[in-house]
């Protein structure tokens, strides 16, 4: 028995933005970008004398920007680690602006998410605050699983992936290669993990923004791993990962035809139709309902909106 597509459970997440909090003026510049979610970084971007300053910035800005305001985009804080003498003040600020997400850094075990979903519990953080999980450490890589796991206890807040290469590079050794054919299966098991839980996975950054050719082929790669959307660390890769990550104009004809062909009061009851010569089955089904639901949600996006005077 299939289940209908849930509009929660359905998100747009093909270009996340990385913006330092320490640029005021990169933040007011993100109302303008067609980014799917906007993570302001605390952590790696920020220098360790700049951060009080950097959570200062974040919270004049939400002020001037109220939930409203924000509509259309994801808002994601990544704070520093708890055990940072950072990471406690930023927590403090997530409670009191209320983002849509709180990204943890260097997560290493399951551990690492329950710690912070107890205390956002303990403070009353609203229910629909979310945690997400940097994944940039060897130990992250093999307990994503355990990770991803922690998602689905009770309470659990945990809701999205994001990879981070630079670390684990520099941890492992591994060299930035074209293709990354020494870190796909890390990337892969990555996706595994998201995918037997339930919840999305965001690939790497790609660190030379005006290399668009092979910034191109790497959100090809990432698409095709199973991927939600990318990490961006500038503007002009926006539009590159919205067109990998987004449904083109063959797979959603494809997934309204799925859809009209389960539909149909022939196939009432059929776990599997012939679709032009194809079997398809209603786990398809699924599938396209979550396409055209994404379709539908950038569509409104760019939809202009209309004054009632």
């Amino acid at each position: 028995m299939t289940r209908a597509v849930s509009p929660r459970s359905v998100r747009l997440r093909r270009s996340v933005l990385s913006v330092p909090a320490i640029n005021r003026r990169a933040l007011e510049k993100i109302a303008s970008l067609d980014c799917d979610a906007v993570i302001c970084d605390l952590e790696d971007s920020v220098a360790p004398e700049k951060k009080a300053e950097a959570r200062e910035n974040l919270r004049s800005f939400f002020a001037a920007q109220p939930p409203p305001g924000r509509a259309g985009k994801e808002w994601i804080i990544r704070i520093n680690s708890l055990s940072s003498g950072f990471g406690a003040h930023d927590l403090e600020l997530v409670l009191a602006l209320e983002p849509d997400a709180v990204l943890l850094p260097k997560i290493d075990e399951p551990q690492d998410v329950t710690v912070v979903s107890d205390r956002l519990a303990e403070a009353d953080a609203r229910e629909d605050l979310r945690i997400w999980a940097m994944i940039e450490t060897p130990r992250s890589i093999l307990n994503a699983a355990a990770i991803a796991e922690a998602g689905r206890t009770p309470g659990s807040r945990l809701d999205c992936f994001v990879v981070g290469l630079n670390d684990l590079r520099k941890e492992t050794g591994v060299l930035p290669q074209p293709g990354r054919a020494y870190l796909v299966p890390w990337l892969m098991q990555v996706v595994l993990a998201v995918s037997a839980y339930g919840l999305d996975a965001v690939d790497s950054v790609f660190n030379d923004f005006k290399d668009f050719q092979a910034l191109d082929a790497e959100c090809a790669e990432g698409h095709a791993m199973g991927f939600a959307g990318k990490m961006l660390i500038h503007p002009s890769q926006i539009d590159i990962a919205n067109r990998h990550f987004g449904p083109n104009e063959a797979a959603l004809a494809e997934a309204k035809a799925i859809i009209a062909a389960f539909a149909d009061p022939a196939a009432s009851g059929l776990n599997v139709v012939n679709l032009g010569g194809r079997m398809v089955e209603r786990l398809h089904l699924v599938q396209a309902e979550r396409l055209v639901h994404k379709a539908r949600l950038i569509s409104d996006r760019h939809r202009p909106s209309t004054g009632s005077g």
